[in-house]
């Protein structure tokens, strides 16, 4: 993996939210084609650190370099003020749960996910692709999101995503809330993905999910990146560390 190019590198990263520091000096590199699963329990500092990418968190010191290209700046603004730009540099944050507008149909939501110029012109062949991800979404593309199950509102979550012209997809606990069929489901869609030059960063409590199936995983405890080891790696391990 170290032959490829760095798509991700942060160095000396920590980040919060007012006075609440979540994480701790955080280094971490994420290879071009690599997935990679991040494991952990809840409110050690999984999803900070996907905000702390897309610049969203109350604030942050350290390097971010997305493609090369320092993304991260010492802000003071408040958070949100960069991400657009971020995104334009390649960053799509899928967040978990429901995070969606339930008036409007799926492939309203879908379009939204075009958000860069070359992705809007692409949008019919991007909205290919993620319906063949994600076939049961073929009969609802004219459907409020609003009406549909579970499944299917995470299906179209990570499907505008997916519409990105992204080098980075991070991908916030896919399987929470889900029935463990369903959840183990939408990780199959999400290990069907092509990533060719890209990579993929999976946020997850359940590491039954990633085994075998990503190329690391590594786990967060109380802000900090604790270890690496293969995908057999399991919840319990990743509290020893």
């Amino acid at each position: 993996m170290s032959e490829r190019a760095a798509v991700l590198r942060v160095k000396g990263l920590s980040a919060g939210y007012g006075p609440m520091r979540v994480l701790h000096d955080l280094d971490l590199v994420v290879h071009a084609g690599e997935r990679l699963g991040i494991v952990g329990l809840n409110g050690h500092g999984k999803s900070t650190l996907f905000y702390a990418i897309a610049g969203l968190t109350g604030w942050q010191r350290g390097s971010i370099l997305l493609n090369g290209v320092e993304v991260g700046r010492t802000r003071s603004q408040g958070p949100g003020r960069y991400t657009h730009e971020v995104v334009r540099q390649g960053l799509a944050l899928i967040p978990q749960g429901d995070e969606i507008f339930h008036g409007l149909t799926v492939e309203e939501h879908l379009d939204s996910g075009a958000f860069t110029p070359r992705a809007w012109k692409e949008r019919a062949q991007r909205k290919a692709r993620v319906l063949e991800i994600f076939p049961p979404l073929h009969k609802l593309m004219r459907t409020p999101v609003g009406r549909l199950s579970g499944g299917e509102r995470r299906m179209v979550s990570i499907g505008r995503g997916l519409m990105a012209e992204a080098a980075l997809f991070l991908v916030d606990e896919p399987s929470l809330g889900l029935a463990p069929k369903i959840g183990k489901g939408v990780m199959d869609a999400l290990m069907g993905v092509d990533l060719g030059q890209s990579a993929m960063v999976i946020a997850e409590q359940n590491v039954s999910l990633l085994e075998g199936r990503v190329d690391r995983i590594i786990g967060m405890h109380v802000g900090k990146l604790k270890g690496e080891a293969g995908a057999s790696m399991t919840l319990h391990t990743v509290r020893e560390l």
